[in-house]
């Protein structure tokens, strides 16, 4: 089965690294005009240059904030009144770790701007253009903790949980616009996340780092951490005219390491 992007115009968050950047690097690949957006603008402009362009495309990118949800509001709103997008991709950076002890309500509240109203926003400005095309994919880059919350992770179970089910709502009200909206659950994948999240827990646990991440991968049935690339795939997969009837969905990416259904 091919995949052709080609003549769309993608929007990738946090695709500076990780999962974004594996996302941003497939979308190109399947022949997607892709723009970039993160905080590490130098990283973005070499990115661009590697990124498939052998089918015309034109690859961009912007330099945004998502932790200052303001500054992010006025950089994402001049962007949409000179583009236009078919695929949106709504990823950020993920909030501090912590146990629900941990936090106060101000944490709950920048968590809020960082992963809730940045997407409802983001989203709400390329609906506008997807409407008239009678066309969209829209992805969120969620996680399975939306179903099964990690205790280290309050922030990120409740606010994505939001997330979720807020997606699943609009889902209903534009599927009859051609329009998708599906979260990907992520489950352990290679990047500076759990790179960060290994370090701290070794830290509290006083034990060694490669005994975390030795630990996690035995969590897993697949018995090892994900490759962002392999991510990137099903999100070229779900921007596709081939899921065209797939929507409302939360699709775990996770190697079997959910338990519920």
């Amino acid at each position: 089965m091919e995949i052709s992007l080609l003549g769309k115009n993608a929007l990738v968050g946090g695709s500076s690294k990780g999962i974004g950047e594996a996302i941003a690097r497939q979308l190109a690949a399947s022949g997607a005009n892709v723009t970039l957006m993160s905080r590490n603008e130098t990283k973005m402009k070499r990115l661009i240059t590697e990124f498939d362009s052998e089918q015309g495309q034109k690859h961009n990118y912007l330099v945004v904030d998502f932790s200052s949800f303001e500054a992010f509001k006025q950089r994402i709103s001049k962007f949409f009144q000179e583009n236009t997008i078919d695929i949106l991709v709504n990823n950020t950076q993920g909030p501090e770790a912590g146990g629900a002890l941990e936090k106060n309500v101000e944490d709950y509240q920048q968590a809020f701007d960082l992963l809730f109203k940045s997407v409802v926003f983001t989203t709400e400005l390329a609906l506008k253009n997807m409407i008239k095309n009678q066309w969209g994919r829209i992805i969120n880059v969620a996680s399975i903790s939306v179903k099964e919350p990690l205790s280290y992770l309050a922030l990120s179970n409740s606010i994505r949980a939001a997330v979720v089910t807020w997606a699943k709502s609009l889902s209903i009200d534009v599927a009859k616009n051609g329009i998708t909206i599906n979260n990907v659950l992520t489950g352990y994948f290679d990047t500076d996340r759990i790179t960060q999240l290994n370090a701290k827990k070794a830290k509290k646990l006083g034990v060694l780092e490669s005994e975390v991440r030795s630990n996690m991968e035995n969590q897993v049935p697949a018995q090892r951490i994900g490759n962002p690339h392999e991510y990137g795939f099903l999100v070229a997969f779900l921007a596709s005219e081939k899921s065209a009837y797939i929507t409302g969905t939360n699709i775990p990416i996770d190697g079997g390491l959910l338990k519920s259904l």
